[in-house]
């Protein structure tokens, strides 16, 4: 998937799209002797599928260790070819290997949250944060890096905050400084979890709701951006959602990162997990 390509609040300037990862497989079961119990394979040969796929350099994919099955799970979107998926599969060879396919392509996503505006593109605030009594709000790094100064209008005649830092790719996180002292909180950090239910806020779609299907999930975007240690889910975003919060009640759990399809058809999303938005910036929640 990509990471959510913020929107542009110009005709000019090209609408970022979500990266979505929707998936149809494509697997190969070995089979057992009667009574024969298939041995778990080692950490280190998992380690190994996960590094060929990277190294593969195959741009449009995401992927993740299934711990469970004993496979590295590669999500393809639409933009990869029969032949890259031909080449992947020699490079990582096919015994701890699962491809699966989704519609789109894989975009970073910019369009919690509030619309924010910058550089002439739309992200989504992510959480109010405070450090030493000056307040901060989390959005994606890869809006973070198009823009120094926010606001909340798409004129943008009306400050908001600055950029104090982001990152991105690698991983996809930016601290914001305020320009006021006046910011709503009531979240708490916590790690997700796969299965549970979670929902997603953004200044293009809106709320929506679904499940994480995986942990540590690993994006290498059309552009051939790479974001590692991502939450993977089922729920929707479009461009310009970028930013936004993922939660479950008020527990704060992630920042939206990219994705594929949209809130009509569906697809798959991406999120930063924000406890390493709050390490990295030694930022609380309130």
């Amino acid at each position: 998937m990509r990471t959510m390509r913020t929107t542009p609040t110009t005709p000019s300037r090209a609408r970022g799209r979500v990266l979505a990862v929707a998936v149809a497989l494509a697997a190969a079961t070995a089979l057992a002797a009667p009574g024969a119990i298939a041995a778990a394979p080692a950490a280190d040969a998992l380690d190994q599928v996960s590094s060929a796929v990277e190294q593969a350099g195959v741009n449009g994919i995401a992927w993740h260790t299934d711990q469970a099955t004993g496979q590295v799970v590669v999500t393809a979107d639409s933009s990869v070819t029969p032949a890259a998926l031909a080449e992947l599969g020699k490079a990582a060879g096919s015994k701890h290997l699962k491809i699966e396919r989704t519609a789109g392509t894989f975009n970073p996503l910019l369009s919690a949250g509030a619309a924010i505006y910058g550089g002439g593109y739309r992200c989504s605030l992510g959480f109010n944060v405070v450090k030493g009594g000056v307040y901060y709000f989390l959005t994606a790094g890869h809006c973070g890096n198009i823009a120094s100064t926010w606001y909340s209008n798409s004129g943008q005649s009306t400050v908001v905050g600055s950029t104090v830092s982001s990152s991105f790719p690698g991983t996809d996180y930016a601290l914001v400084k305020y320009s006021s002292t006046s910011h709503p909180g009531g979240w708490s950090a916590a790690g997700a979890y796969v299965g549970e239910a979670v929902k997603r806020t953004g200044s293009t779609t809106g709320t929506h709701g679904g499940t994480v299907t995986a942990l540590n999930a690993t994006v290498r975007y059309s552009d051939g951006s790479t974001v590692r240690g991502l939450i993977q889910t089922n729920v929707c975003a479009e461009g310009g959602d970028s930013g936004g919060p993922l939660y479950d009640g008020t527990k704060a759990i992630g920042l939206t990162s990219g994705g594929s399809g949209d809130c009509t058809s569906g697809g798959t999303t991406f999120f930063q997990p924000v406890t390493a938005a709050l390490s990295a910036y030694g930022v609380s929640l309130y």
